[in-house]
């Protein structure tokens, strides 16, 4: 009876044995299924993104909305590869669904700020307030558009550095685009003195405007005195150029317009003050 007892047991524990190696290997089965099918759909989601990629410079695409939308597409072929390696380990397809769409909720109500900065992405790339390579200022900041993600806006500055601007913050306020028009107006002040010929000086003002070719003559220069100001008589000096020409021309502008004032006697003045000491009849 007692050995009887014993056989049953070792039995017993051959068929628990049998069933713990026949699952360990199913799971191992499944789990090497699932590496396998994550490691190809990454392979795959690689070849998807760079024939995009290439479709998306076939047909001229803008920078912007290009980068915008193969971000977009990464992602979503990363979610698919997710779920199709979660099935191979025995999830079902709906479960797994339902798992993503209430974790999903759950991450979209902590982090309402990224949600805000995506839906701003979208209207960035959709209206197009600017374009990669495009200087704007927006929220406080400066620079050339580097790229346009999903959530942020990288610029450069003149300086090179790099600004991540969150897309909501960018949208939130005025956008100015330095860079979207062909053409720019160069704003002058030149103060010249009280005492001085001013057809002298608005014909120095006008040899130097008329001496650089890159000022666009289509466009009227005005020269006119603007202001009786404390200490100067103010000329505004508005010529038109190139909007890639801005700067070097308002940096040549403004000093070969101090070498032709002197040139010609005429005098810039600089504020200055006069204090008058009184001393009492003690001291």
């Amino acid at each position: 009876m007692l050995y009887s007892s014993q056989l049953s047991s070792i039995v017993d524990l051959e068929k628990l044995h049998e069933m713990l190696t026949t699952s360990g290997v199913e799971l191992g089965i499944k789990l090497l299924s699932a590496i396998a099918v994550f490691v190809i759909g990454r392979l795959i989601a690689r070849i998807i993104m760079k024939g995009a990629g290439r479709l998306a410079d076939n047909v001229d695409l803008d920078p912007l909305l290009e980068r915008f939308m193969l971000n977009i597409l990464n992602i979503l072929l990363t979610v698919f590869i997710i779920i199709a390696a979660l099935t191979q380990l025995g999830f079902e397809m709906t479960s797994v669904v339902a798992v993503l769409g209430a974790a999903g909720l759950a991450v979209g109500l902590a982090l309402q700020g990224s949600l805000a900065n995506f839906a701003s992405g979208v209207l960035i790339v959709f209206f197009k307030p600017y374009r990669v390579g495009d200087f704007i200022e927006a929220a406080g900041v400066s620079g050339t558009v580097n790229e346009v993600s999903i959530f942020n806006t990288i610029l450069t500055t003149p300086d090179n550095r790099r600004i991540v601007v969150p897309n909501a913050s960018v949208t939130s306020g005025s956008i100015v685009n330095f860079s979207i028009l062909d053409k720019r107006r160069i704003d002058l002040t030149i103060g010249v003195g009280y005492g001085d010929d001013l057809k002298v000086a608005e014909k120095v003002l006008r040899d130097c405007v008329d001496a650089d070719e890159r000022i666009l003559t289509a466009e009227a220069t005005p020269i006119a005195v603007s202001e009786l100001a404390d200490s100067s008589v103010n000329f505004v000096v508005r010529p038109w150029v190139k909007t890639g020409d801005y700067w070097p021309v308002r940096f040549d502008l403004l000093r070969n317009i101090k070498i032709s004032l002197d040139e010609a006697g005429v005098s810039i003045p600089f504020p200055q003050r006069e204090v008058t000491i009184v001393k009492s009849e003690s001291e």
